[in-house]
């Protein structure tokens, strides 16, 4: 019999794929290296495995993902190791550091995360948030889990955002959830940029790329990227302009 927590984690190895495929890193059909034959060339290290991967995205098979497998496909897809193996975060998300800082009290300080813009954008956000000296802070009517905020550097998104300003930001796991001209931070491949974005599909309808605009746009040009395993988009909910 399969335990609770196995099957848990299939579920979460399903959301996963899921999302895999709105990102294009998965094409059922695909015959150009994103095929299912491929994702279980890396999952399973042999191609010829399909239907076992099949299996596992079927609610009526019993067979689930084992433990070793799903931390190989965290190291291939960049998928969350906490999302994956606990349930916490989101799937393409990072890992908040616990707050341990106590009021005088004795409770807890604040749900948001105050790092720099350097260690949000670094490559590997959770090694680069260890070494901050993180600090954690509240706004009233801001609640919940998940929430980091970091300074803005630059007069790219002047006169909605000005360099100095501080943004707060939660994960957003699906490309689905992303709104065209809403603003939010997008990190790629160590770099982050707080902008407006536009979802450009491709033939098939899939979101392939985004459009990044600026609110200065006479300054700064538009630009896209690529919606592929190195990209994390942040949802912007609030912006602060001093926290004295």
């Amino acid at each position: 019999m399969i335990r609770e927590d196995r099957m848990q984690l299939n579920e979460r190895f399903c959301k996963v794929f899921k999302l895999l495929e709105e990102r294009g890193e998965v094409v059922k059909n695909d015959r150009g290296g994103k095929g299912m034959g491929d994702f279980a060339e890396k999952l399973l290290g042999n191609r010829t495995y399909g239907h076992i991967v099949r299996a596992y995205l079927n609610p009526e098979d019993k067979r689930c993902i084992n433990y070793s497998q799903a931390k190989i496909l965290c190291n291939e897809f960049g998928v969350n190791e906490t999302y994956m193996f606990d349930g916490t975060g989101t799937p393409f998300g990072f890992d908040i550091p616990k707050n341990t800082q106590k009021s005088e009290a004795g409770s807890k300080k604040g749900n948001i995360l105050y790092t720099t813009v350097e260690a949000f954008a670094g490559p590997t956000v959770s090694n680069s948030f260890i070494k901050e000296n993180n600090s954690f802070f509240s706004i009233p009517g801001l609640d919940g889990d998940g929430l980091v905020a970091f300074p803005i550097l630059g007069n790219s998104m002047d006169p909605l955002i000005l360099d100095g300003d501080i943004v707060v930001c939660r994960a957003v796991s699906s490309i689905s959830e992303v709104k065209d001209n809403k603003i939010y931070a997008v990190k790629y491949n160590g770099e982050i940029w707080v902008k407006f974005v536009q979802k450009i599909p491709d033939s098939k309808g899939r979101i392939a790329r985004l459009k990044l605009i600026s609110a200065n746009h006479l300054e700064h040009d538009p630009w896209e990227v690529d919606v592929n395993e190195h990209l994390r988009i942040y949802q912007v909910i609030r912006k602060i302009t001093d926290l004295q």
